[in-house]
């Protein structure tokens, strides 16, 4: 009978059956938030601040491109959260809403930001699996070279990169300074999901992250967008993206 027990628990384990885990980051299930006078800030008081949003700049404004979401949530129970992020238009621009892992750092010339992608972060994980609800609406601001999507649906997006930086990546909206991740040979793995149409609730998925190398990743950067291109000022008032019970998978 043990030689049995033996057997069925190696064939579990060759064929993938027994769940493997592995590190995880805080908060990937968007349950925790606190709040910074009109601040949402997606961490408990005094909590790890591994996500971060624009809000910190949208707030002066009493705006809030990411929020917690207590009704529209893909697991209900006690405490439980989602994420909801939203585009709108601002005094000074169009703001994509965004939900990364970093750092907010500051507001530039009152019309954009930069920005320091990526926390410390050392497996080597299959996919990034959770849940998003996406209800894009029809893109009103769009500046070169995106002046032809005016009209078009929106477009959300969900993408993590794994790499080997010695630190977090600085992104400046303003001067066009981002994350090269077709060509920069620290990247290690990447899974990008683009987001193209009305999902009518939430929609289970598995994003799958491909290895350019077998080195071991240093920092990871997940980021979420209401409108892709949100970043180049483009994309649609009202494109809402909700986000709930993201984890990693091994």
């Amino acid at each position: 009978m043990k030689k049995i027990y033996l057997l069925i628990v190696s064939l579990i384990f060759a064929t993938g059956l027994h769940a493997q885990s592995g590190p995880q980051l805080y908060n990937m299930s968007f349950d925790h938030w606190s709040k910074k006078k009109a601040q949402w800030c997606p961490w408990e008081q005094n909590g790890p601040q591994t996500w971060d949003t624009a809000n910190k700049g949208l707030s002066i404004l009493g705006k809030n491109g990411a929020l917690p979401e207590d009704e529209k949530v893909a697991v209900k129970g006690p405490g439980k959260r989602a994420a909801k992020v939203q585009s709108m238009n601002v005094v000074w621009a169009f703001a994509a809403g965004a939900l990364y892992t970093g750092d907010f750092v500051r507001i530039v010339n009152f019309s954009g930001a930069e920005l320091a992608m990526g926390v410390p972060f050392t497996a080597r994980p299959k996919s990034l699996d959770g849940y998003y609800w996406y209800t894009p609406g029809k893109i009103n601001h769009a500046k070169a070279p995106y002046e032809d999507m005016m009209g078009k649906t929106d477009v959300g997006q969900i993408e993590v990169i794994l790499a080997d930086w010695d630190s977090p990546q600085t992104v400046c909206t303003n001067t066009g300074q981002f994350i090269d991740v077709e060509n920069d040979p620290h990247i290690i793995g990447r899974g990008n999901l683009y987001l193209t149409k009305d999902s009518k609730g939430y929609v289970k998925f598995s994003l799958p992250i491909e290895y350019r190398s077998d080195r071991t990743p240093k920092y990871v950067v997940i980021t979420t967008a209401s409108s892709r291109y949100g970043s180049h000022f483009t994309g649609a008032d009202g494109s809402v993206l909700y986000l709930d019970e993201f984890e990693f998978v091994y």
